[in-house]
């Protein structure tokens, strides 16, 4: 009833007439249930999620059967506490077929053996990022668009569109000004030319799931930041929680 079903203390102290210290008491008490057996395969979901200025919980989940397989309590996410997760998991015996992340760089490089997908979802907030939501240049608006259609187009066609955008724009992208005070070159479209590079630098890593179909892997993490959003949606009921009893809330909540 507290995690699932959104009663607050004084909600939960009305229906058993007493007091929310009591409710409180009982709830410290209550052990966390964790799953002691998983799957033997997995296709990894990982990511961060923030609850506040250095409270993240850095979180693995299976794509096959949506079980969160291990998390941890984290200041800042770093590709080493990533590499330790894939480790801990490992070391469990569940063979890793494949690993979905959000593109944090230098990520993909740590994983040699195991296929990574870059979410899509992720790379197109990358890229609205540089270009804004209503960019105003048309080589801009056309790659704004181009990039609409990551998640709805296959992997030739996708890197056609892209280079066909690239061969019309090569010259407008490589254009160059001059400091007046420094007499210095620099890229004219600086934000225009990052938000295509990011794309030509995640691409290998962007259509994976489509090289590897028989494993099923998803093309974003969004199975997993749909889970960050209910779990913040219930801690909003019960505001005012110490780290401590945050920290068990989101211990019950994955049961990992």
């Amino acid at each position: 009833m507290y995690s699932s079903g959104k009663q607050t203390y004084s909600q939960l102290s009305e229906r058993y007439f007493c007091s929310t210290k009591t409710i409180q008491r009982w709830l410290d008490k209550a052990p966390v249930i964790k799953r002691k057996e998983f799957s033997c395969t997995a296709v990894i979901i990982m990511d961060t999620t923030y609850f506040g200025r250095g409270f993240g919980v850095m979180t693995f989940k299976n794509g096959i059967d949506g079980v969160v397989l291990y998390k941890d309590y984290v200041r800042y996410e770093t590709n080493a506490l990533y590499l330790e997760g894939i480790a801990e998991i490992s070391r469990r015996g569940i063979d890793i077929q494949a690993i979905v992340c959000d593109g944090r760089q230098g990520l993909f490089g740590l994983f040699d053996d195991i296929p990574v997908q870059m979410c899509q979802f992720h790379q197109i907030q990358i890229v609205q990022r540089y270009l804004t939501r209503k960019p105003k240049t048309q080589a801009a608006i056309e790659l704004k668009k181009l990039t609409l259609k990551l998640t709805k187009q296959s992997k030739v066609e996708f890197i056609n569109s892209l280079n066909n955008w690239y061969l019309r724009w090569s010259d407008y992208l490589n254009e160059r000004s001059k400091s007046p005070s420094t007499g210095k070159t620099y890229y004219t479209h600086k934000r225009l030319r990052s938000a295509y590079l990011s794309l030509k630098r995640h691409l290998p890593h962007l259509f994976v799931f489509q090289d590897y179909t028989d494993l099923k892997i998803p093309n974003t993490t969004n199975a997993l930041d749909g889970q960050f959003s209910d779990l913040k949606n219930k801690l909003r009921n019960h505001n005012g929680l110490s780290k401590t009893r945050k920290m068990k809330f989101i211990d019950g909540f994955f049961k990992a």
